[in-house]
């Protein structure tokens, strides 16, 4: 396994103009958090103000309760021991409980923070930096996550949809005898089956679950999982959830930033509501304010303003942050600088600003997460013979097919030499019919739109002849693009980190952990 190139996120196509701009600091009042070590610098001192010891000493009881049960390395063990240190801070990111990890990205988001904390340490010797996983428990879309894919199958799990997703159990393990099926010959495929089967034994949550897959994989590189869903450390937000049900603070304070959003880039990537808040019981339900009660919707359930505000205070847990409520929790609860996500999130953070700045909460430095990419030999020799360069699988590839049906026409040349004569001679008739008579100048400019539409027409009849004409050609280059793009997607959103840690096993994570950037986004292509 080894790097064959990286392409920068800002020659990517794909990449979201908003993204592109925040990274080259282009949206006003963000200077301050991307990622540079002056803004790490600043965000130590920002951070290290604002955090008190005392949620220090919550967060480390909370975190030793949930590892309490779980065997721990020695950087684990040395992390938990620090965090109620003044000098220590974390580096996060976070997931939702995709079935066995879902798309491969997960594994790439987790190194990318492990290696960025490990980047602090060395040059910061006065820190602490510790990298944490945030488990997305409270979501309760189970259909968003209850599946995964490989390259020959597609796995799924059933159970009961509806409630914070972190909590269901384990029932249905059918996918599990499948998936032996699958790997049980592959050279770590035994090692998965029992990962999978640990992990996903009935009776587990799939909080549980998915901890223990973590946990398998990254204990050993100090990575510490969190939940979230804990009456601790949900008693912190007790003031910033009575103020959102009172005031709709959230909703205010980033209308500028989304109208902004929204007329520069078109949209944005979540809208804030009124109230973003969820009740969390056996399900998880919206709250909303409505005819001057708060109403969970669709149940059959509503509170006064006194009867909220006391089951907020007497039941916090009971109340559930949604996605833009969520970085406010867990900036809240940990003393964190650096949130690495993928684009999407990043994207949702950023309406967030003028929201941290009136609860006076240090908004974190953002990161886009790196992506990767695990093309095999045999799919590298293929664009070689056909001509492809690795960077034009992330360009309009039907550009970059018809560029390589037309590249040894003959008669394109030709077309494209006239159509340049005719520009300059229209060009120059052009200039001295103004001079004559301003409607013969229109009348000039008619024809040559006309002509020049006809040279349109001939290379577009001559594309379709070429079509025709290499049609195997045009078969090969469709099926090694989805070779590149399985599903007409990145491969790191349709492949589970299965399909790449069955051949290679921890020496794979060591490979991508080594390779990947940490002062850069970019797309990491290597070839297995």
């Amino acid at each position: 396994m080894k790097k064959l190139t990286n392409i920068p996120f800002l020659e990517l196509e794909s990449i979201p103009l908003l993204i592109k701009d925040f990274l080259t600091q282009k949206i006003p009042g963000f200077e301050n958090h991307v990622f540079t070590i002056k803004n790490i610098e600043n965000q130590l001192q920002r951070k290290g103000q604002s955090f008190s010891q005392e949620k220090r000493k919550v967060l480390s009881e909370v975190l030793q309760n949930q590892y309490a049960a779980y065997e721990k390395s020695e950087k684990q063990q040395f992390n938990l021991q620090n965090l109620e240190q003044s000098e220590t801070f974390t580096i996060t990111t976070g997931h939702q409980l995709n079935l066995f990890t879902g798309p491969v990205f997960f594994i790439y988001k987790i190194l990318q923070t492990i290696k960025l904390a490990a980047f602090l340490n060395e040059k910061f010797q006065s820190k602490h930096f510790v990298p944490v996983f945030w488990l997305a428990s409270e979501d309760h879309d189970f259909e968003e996550i209850n599946h995964f894919k490989t390259e020959k199958h597609y796995y799924e799990t059933k159970a009961k949809n509806g409630g914070a997703v972190g909590r269901i159990k384990v029932e249905d393990d059918f996918f599990v005898t499948q998936f032996e099926e699958e790997f049980k010959d592959t050279v770590f495929g035994t090692e998965l089956i029992v990962m999978l089967k640990r992990a996903y034994k009935k009776g587990n949550t799939l909080s549980q679950a998915t901890k223990i897959i973590v946990q398998e994989l990254f204990a050993d590189y100090g990575l510490l999982v969190l939940n979230g869903d804990d009456p601790r450390l949900k008693a912190e937000m007790k003031q910033v959830f009575k103020e959102e049900l009172l005031q709709q603070d959230l909703f205010e304070t980033s209308r500028e930033t989304v109208d902004y959003f929204t007329e520069k880039y078109g949209k944005v990537q979540v809208n804030p509501r009124e109230i973003n808040l969820f009740y969390l019981s056996e399900t998880r339900d919206r709250i909303a304010f409505e005819n001057n009660r708060y109403v969970v919707v669709d149940r059959d359930k509503s509170f006064s303003k006194e009867e909220i505000l006391g089951e907020l205070e007497h039941h916090p847990e009971r109340f559930s942050p949604n996605a833009l409520m969520r970085p406010v929790y867990q900036e809240t609860i940990l003393p964190n600088l650096v949130y690495i996500g993928g684009n999407a999130e990043i994207m949702y953070w950023l309406e967030l600003k003028n929201y941290f700045r009136a609860l006076s909460l240090p908004f974190p430095l953002l990161i886009p997460r790196n992506s990767m990419l695990m093309l095999a030999d045999k799919t590298v020799g293929k664009a070689k013979d056909l001509g492809v360069e690795i960077n034009d699988f992330f360009r309009n590839f039907a550009v970059v097919t018809n560029k390589l049906l037309l590249n040894e026409n003959e008669i394109l040349p030709l077309l494209d030499l006239q159509e340049t004569q005719l520009k300059e001679q229209f060009g120059h008739l052009k200039e001295k019919a103004e001079l004559t008579d301003k409607t013969f100048g229109n009348l000039v400019e008619a024809e040559q739109t006309r002509q020049l539409k006809s040279f349109e027409r001939m290379k577009k009849r001559l594309l379709r002849a070429e079509k025709i004409k290499q049609k195997e050609k045009v078969e090969r280059l469709e099926n090694l693009f989805l070779r590149v793009h399985p599903g007409n997607t990145w491969q790191e959103r349709s492949y589970n980190f299965s399909v790449f840690y069955s051949e290679w096993g921890k020496d794979w994570l060591q490979n991508c952990y080594q390779q990947l950037n940490v002062e850069n986004s970019e797309l990491i292509i290597f070839n297995i």
